[in-house]
C-alpha cells in the first residue's frame, strides 16, 4: 500500500481525520467565527459553497467546538426529501421525546422541549439541515413559523441550513420573501486558490506524518487547475497520484505523473 511506501503514519486525503486536524483556509475560518456567533445569538443562517467545497468539514468543525463549550446541543438532519413531519419527529428523536403524527403537534412537543433545554439544562439548541437546497416550499414555511416564537420577537433555537449555492437563487424569489426576511447571516465558502491548495496537500501530508514534500510545485499547480480549488477533488487527484506513485516507485510526483492520472483515471 502506497501508505508504507511514503511512510504515512495514517492515510491522507481522507474525510474521516479528526476535527482537530482539518485544514481550514483563511476564508473557512472567518465563516467558522460567524457560524459560532450565529449559534451563541440564537441566529438563522445560511452556509452556502458549491459542490465539494467543504461545507460539509467546516459544520464537523463547527459541530465539534460547539460540543467543547458544553452549553449546546447540536442536532443534525440531512434527508433529500425531508417533509416537516419527519423534520419535527428527527429532531424529537434526537432529544429523547416520542415523535406526533400531526405537525402541529410535534412543533408544540418540540417548542416545549427545547423550553426544558433552556430553562432547566442551560444549553442552546443548534439545528443543522444539511442538504437545504433540496428543500421544498412546503418546508421553508414550516421553518418560518418554527422561528416564530413570542409573537416573533425571538428565536427558540439556532437554525442553520447548508446547501449548494442555488438555494440562495430560490430563497431571493418572491414566495420566499418572509423566509429570507428571516434569515440573520449568509456565510458562503469559496473555491480554494493555489496557494490554499498547496497549503491543503502539505497540511494532509504532515497531519499523516510526513515531512517529505512529495508533491512538486509543478504538481500542485496540475491538481489546482483539475480540481479547481474543490477539497473533494483534490483529495481524489492526490489519492490516486499516491498510489500510481507507489507503482511506479516514486518518492517525488510531478506534473506528468499528475496529467497522467487525471487523463487515465480520473473523469
Amino acid at each position: 500500500m502506497f501508505e508504507a511506501f511514503y511512510a504515512f503514519e495514517s492515510t491522507p486525503f481522507t474525510r474521516s481525520i479528526d476535527t482537530d486536524g482539518l485544514f481550514l483556509s483563511q476564508k473557512a475560518e472567518e465563516m467558522l467565527a460567524r457560524l459560532l456567533v450565529a449559534a451563541s445569538r440564537q441566529w438563522f443562517a445560511l452556509l452556502t459553497g458549491d459542490c465539494g467545497t467543504g461545507k460539509s468539514t467546516l459544520i464537523r468543525k463547527l459541530s465539534s467546538m460547539l460540543a467543547e463549550k458544553k452549553d449546546f446541543r447540536v442536532l443534525y438532519l440531512a434527508d433529500s426529501k425531508l417533509t416537516p413531519r419527519h423534520f419535527y419527529n428527527g429532531l424529537l428523536e434526537q432529544m429523547g421525546a416520542q415523535g406526533r403524527f400531526y405537525r402541529g403537534d410535534a412543533r408544540r412537543i418540540l417548542h416545549h422541549e427545547v423550553e426544558i433545554l433552556r430553562a432547566v439544562h442551560g444549553l442552546k439548541l443548534v439545528v443543522i439541515v444539511d442538504e437545504a437546497h433540496l428543500l421544498d416550499r412546503e418546508m421553508f414555511e414550516e421553518i418560518r413559523f418554527l422561528l416564530n416564537r413570542k409573537m416573533d420577537s425571538e428565536s427558540p433555537l439556532t437554525l442553520l441550513l447548508v446547501g449548494q449555492t442555488e438555494i440562495w437563487d430560490k430563497l431571493r424569489r418572491q414566495v420566499y420573501t418572509a423566509v429570507l426576511q428571516r434569515l440573520d447571516i449568509r456565510c458562503h465558502l469559496p473555491h480554494l486558490d493555489e496557494a490554499e491548495t498547496k497549503a491543503y496537500i502539505l497540511h494532509h501530508l504532515r497531519a499523516a506524518g510526513s515531512n517529505a514534500d512529495i508533491f512538486s510545485d509543478a504538481a500542485i499547480s496540475e491538481i489546482h487547475r483539475y480540481a479547481s480549488g474543490s477539497p473533494r477533488l483534490i483529495n481524489k487527484a492526490c489519492t490516486h497520484c499516491l498510489i500510481y506513485g507507489q507503482q511506479q516507485h516514486k518518492k517525488i510526483i510531478d506534473d506528468h505523473m499528475v496529467r497522467q492520472v487525471v487523463e487515465s483515471e480520473l473523469p
